[in-house]
């Protein structure tokens, strides 16, 4: 009884795995930009002329979506804090991060799990990511509770809630 229970428990997650790899990338790559460089593990190709890079490793499972937006140097206070919200509410499966001196938009996944639309939706919220930094910080249309979508209150403090809520150490 207990196999079955565990044979029928498993059942939905059968279908899961995606086995996407460096070959299935390039292919949604060329089919999703304006142009593409590169080889299996690596390409840097452009969406409407904004320039977009991946990195795999497919030995470790990772794998990288990234667009560089602009130098980091250049962020005052109230950008740095405005990426930081968009981070929890409007940058959804990407984040904005900082290496080497360049602000960028990113996603990162685990390789073999994704599946085709995921990479179509990720390098689609890699590119808004880039194009609406500095105005709605948003990559897609979707923004959870807590900021209002668009400029108003970016970089200023968010609301106290109505209730305070309080974390217990068990």
């Amino acid at each position: 009884m207990k196999r079955l229970l565990t044979f029928l428990f498993a059942i939905p997650f059968l279908g899961m795995s995606q086995d996407m790899n460096n070959e299935k990338l390039q292919e949604i790559y060329t089919a999703v930009s304006d142009s593409i460089n590169g080889r299996l593990g690596g390409w840097q190709f452009f969406v409407n002329n904004t320039p977009i890079i991946s990195i795999t490793d497919e030995s470790h499972n990772r794998m990288r979506i990234i667009s560089p937006i602009r130098e980091a140097n250049g962020l005052n206070e109230e950008l740095i804090q405005a990426a930081l919200v968009a981070n929890f509410h409007t940058a959804l499966d990407v984040k904005y991060a900082v290496s080497e001196g360049v602000l960028w938009s990113v996603f990162i996944h685990p390789l073999r799990e994704l599946s085709q639309h995921q990479v179509e939706d990720a390098v689609n919220q890699v590119y808004q990511a880039n194009i609406n930094f500095g105005t709605t910080f948003a990559s897609t249309s979707l923004s959870f509770p807590g900021r209002a979508r668009g400029q108003e209150g970016i970089g200023e403090e968010e609301e106290a809630p109505e209730e305070e809520i309080e974390f217990k150490k068990s």
